[in-house]
């Protein structure tokens, strides 16, 4: 399936995304970043759901660690990361199959200025939110000024790049923007529409789990116990159930959240049916402890899903606000410390490869070797500001896979000489301060897989004279703690997509470096950085678009801010055989918006599986035999 996702980004979709395209003159029913919706006006579905699914059923899923909130929207708690999927909705709902295309939702029809300054989009009459009052003008433009001023940090960028909103006409609002930015009015599409008159006299910025926000979304929070579970329950009588960006979704009548402390406990709900979904990371698990007996009797179905998605980056992200990693040898030390090959070994038997840059796995990743060309032309602009390697190439170093390691070991100490850091009794030592290399790796609890990495990684770092110390810590805590920058090393995890846009500045952008509750972890300020995500959101070119990607993969892998691990560009899934999804699996591949959105539940005739209704030669399933 990996084949037919880039033939498919290669010819149609990807040129969505690369071209140089329309805008709109007048109301349209979608909108795409660059050229025009691949959807008609009138469409019957997301090409990627089943209109003729059944409703009825339940999914419930095991979540390792816990939760102190349930609104998405603000800083404060700890909220499932799944509910502002569930539970919100927005004026328009994005596509899958296509990497930057939105399609009507709260809204019916979507109009922008040729040059993208305003957008004004036009209520659909039938929009109610889940107490069944309408959705209005006044909710949506509330909604707006709320998330932009007291909502979570991730709302404020958009926010300050908005000149005015304003209702300008029946069910009609319009943005007007106070830069050149072309991603901005695909952004207001994508905005939680909350209930205004739920809000009036209360706090939102402090809510929890007191008031659970009101929306217009198929689901609405049934009941919850705090920190271990949440229930919800589809609304029979939500209002989109048949526009056709809702068709063939929200199918199942009840979907579960369950807590557990651990990822062992989570595995062995699945295991013994209390849950009914799960995905797994790991490869090597995956292989060897998925042979239990409902997997045996056909009762759970195992599956593989590619995808065309770029890797993203996971691995462990260095605080560069901390002065032992501000200088980019010290950072470089730690990757050539970090043996990958020995703990990939360990930990998968070596079956996922490692992450190589940030937008690998996609036609937006670095090239190997210099730069050259138009990508070329972009970094020579900051050639002052750039780390080293970012034109001349750089490359992750490669061990041997033996647990000593001695060439990164070796690149290790040289790199860090170089830094001003030597080994003196045996301890890693500043020559000028006489104060020992140390720093704490923070972790959340339940993270087993995380934990044993850092196990392996703490005895390589012991071997060049570094003993970090490691702090293990609720989630409420992680969070608390992340948000306020307060770590030296931790994990990390950015998705990134095919349309990547004003999220960039979240993520590295030199001015949400020090914003509370910010996802720029690693401290980035980089003029290059921040020059390179302005260039590619005002790309009206296949070229230049291509062009900024490329050379800012190039400038954050180059930084050297995060040590890599191993990529999942194969999502392992395992489920219920009663469980269901369509086919067509979307370029996204496994990403919300596909599950649960579009599955279903029926029940399985005795001696079937949903694997033999579900193989269609490309969707990878594998059953047990």
């Amino acid at each position: 399936m990996t084949a037919t996702i880039f033939k498919r980004l290669g010819g149609g979709t990807l040129a969505l995304l690369l071209s140089s395209g329309a805008s709109f003159a007048e109301p349209a029913h979608g909108i795409a970043m660059y050229g025009e919706p691949a959807l008609p006006e009138g469409f019957t579905a997301l090409p990627y759901a089943n209109p003729e699914a059944p409703t009825g059923g339940r999914m419930a899923t095991a979540e390792v660690g816990g939760f102190d909130s349930l609104n998405p929207y603000i800083l404060k708690g700890s909220v499932p990361w799944q509910l502002s999927y569930l539970i919100g909705e927005s004026l328009m709902g994005r596509s899958l199959d296509e990497p930057f295309t939105l399609y009507g939702l709260l809204a019916e029809s979507i109009e922008t200025a040729p040059d993208r300054s305003w957008v004004e989009f036009t209520l659909n009459p039938e929009a109610k939110f889940s107490d069944g009052s309408s959705v209005t003008v006044e909710d949506v433009i509330w909604s707006f000024e709320t998330l932009g001023t007291e909502g979570h940090p991730r709302y404020l960028g958009f926010w300050e790049k908005v000149e005015s909103i304003e209702e300008t006409g029946e069910r009609k609002v319009r943005l007007t923007f106070n830069t050149d930015d072309r991603e901005l009015a695909l952004l207001a599409g994508l905005r939680p529409i909350l209930k205004k008159a739920q809000w009036e006299g209360k706090d939102f910025a402090e809510s929890g789990l007191d008031t659970i926000p009101i929306t217009s979304a198929p689901y609405v929070i049934e009941d919850f116990e705090a920190g271990r579970s949440i229930t919800l329950k589809r609304d029979e009588d939500y209002w989109g159930a048949d526009i056709p960006f809702r068709r063939g979704t929200a199918n199942l009548d009840v979907i579960q959240l369950e807590f557990f402390g651990d990822e062992t406990a989570a595995f062995e709900a699945f295991k013994t049916g209390e849950t009914n979904f799960t995905r797994e990371f790991n490869v090597a698990r995956w292989e060897s402890q998925y042979d239990f007996p409902r997997v045996r009797s056909g009762e759970v179905v195992l599956e593989e899903l590619p995808h065309g998605r770029p890797t993203g980056m996971t691995g462990f992200v260095m605080n560069t606000r901390r002065p032992v990693f501000q200088d980019w040898r010290v950072r470089q030390a730690m990757i050539e410390a970090f043996n990958f090959e020995f703990i990939n070994e360990a930990m998968t038997g070596g079956a996922q490869p490692r992450i190589t840059s940030y937008f690998s796995n996609s036609p937006l990743g670095m090239d190997e070797g210099p730069a050259e060309g138009r990508v070329k032309e972009f970094l020579e602009r900051w050639s002052d500001d750039l780390p080293e390697g970012a034109i001349e190439g750089y490359a992750l170093p490669v061990s041997d896979g033996t647990e000593r390691n001695r060439k990164g070991t070796a690149a290790a100490l040289a790199l860090l000489s170089s830094a001003g850091w030597v080994i003196q009794d045996g301890v890693l030592t500043n020559e000028q301060t006489g104060k020992p290399f140390a720093f704490d790796i923070l972790l959340e609890t339940g993270s087993s897989e995380n934990a044993s990495i850092i196990d392996m990684y703490v005895q390589a770092l012991e071997r060049i004279g570094i003993t970090p110390t490691i702090s293990t810590v609720d989630s409420a805590q992680y969070k608390e703690r992340t948000d306020a920058y307060d770590f030296d090393m931790t994990y990390f995890r950015r998705g990134l997509s095919l349309s990547p846009g004003n999220e960039q500045y979240s993520y590295w952008g030199a001015d949400f470096a020090e914003t509370p509750g910010g996802r720029n972890l690693m401290g980035v300020k980089s003029p290059a950085v921040d020059g390179l995500i302005d260039l590619l959101l005002t790309s009206e070119s296949q070229d230049d678009f291509v062009a900024a990607t490329k050379a800012l993969d190039r400038v954050l892998t180059a930084g050297r801010y995060v040590i890599p691990i191993y990529q999942w560009n194969i999502s392992r899934i395992a489920y219920d055989a009663d469980l269901h999804h369509p086919e067509e699996i979307p370029v996204f591949g496994d990403w919300p918006g596909w599950q649960p959105d579009v599955w279903w539940h029926e029940e399985v005739a005795e001696g079937e599986t949903a694997a033999s209704e579900e193989a269609g030669g490309e969707s990878g399933t594998e059953t047990a035999q």
